[in-house]
């Protein structure tokens, strides 16, 4: 399963989003943009349109690997308030399936009760959405199916830890060398 989901609403923060499916798509990654909006083309946080692969509503999103969360408000907020995607994230999160997510947006799965024990990081001064979570400040924090990141900031080195979870460390170490990203 080399399939991952990464969800779009508006607000979403532009570089968090493409940063992570530009390198999972290089890393040989199938990961599609997903538009909670019910439209193709989502607006950011900084008024940048991306035109998503597929709408939420257009077909079955349980058979990847892993759901992807970028933050930016008023994107993750948005993201919370869609239902079916809360369902969806419960059964990934039942079936044991990896739930990543950077800046605001690991405040999702720390509000749905998700992040219980579990060590996590996010934007600082969201740490209370962290609901029941140990809250760390390193740039990525993996725990179990969690993987949460920090921001903007973050984006590089979480998308690499996210072409980990698919392939190894020395395949995302590769991809980092031929981005001259110095890890």
């Amino acid at each position: 399963m080399n399939k991952a989901y990464l969800f779009l609403a508006t607000g979403f923060e532009e570089v968090e989003a493409l940063t992570v499916v530009d390198l999972l798509r290089r890393g040989g990654v199938d990961c599609k943009m997903v538009s909670v909006t019910g439209d193709y083309d989502v607006i950011g946080s900084h008024a940048i349109t991306i035109r998503a692969d597929q709408l939420f509503e257009e077909g079955q999103l349980d058979d990847a690997k892993m759901l992807i969360m970028p933050g930016g408000i008023p994107g993750t907020p948005n993201l919370k308030a869609h239902r079916g995607l809360e369902q969806l994230i419960r059964k990934y999160a039942a079936d044991g399936k990896l739930l990543a997510a950077v800046c605001a947006a690991p405040t999702i799965y720390g509000e749905m009760g998700l992040l219980e024990g579990k060590k996590a990081t996010c934007y600082p001064g969201m740490e209370d959405g962290l609901v029941g979570a140990i809250p760390l400040t390193d740039a990525v924090v993996c725990d179990g199916q969690f993987i949460t990141s920090r921001g903007m900031g973050t984006s590089i080195e979480f998308g690499l830890k996210l072409l980990e979870q698919f392939t190894d460390s020395a395949t995302a170490a590769d991809l980092g060398n031929k981005i001259v990203y110095n890890v």
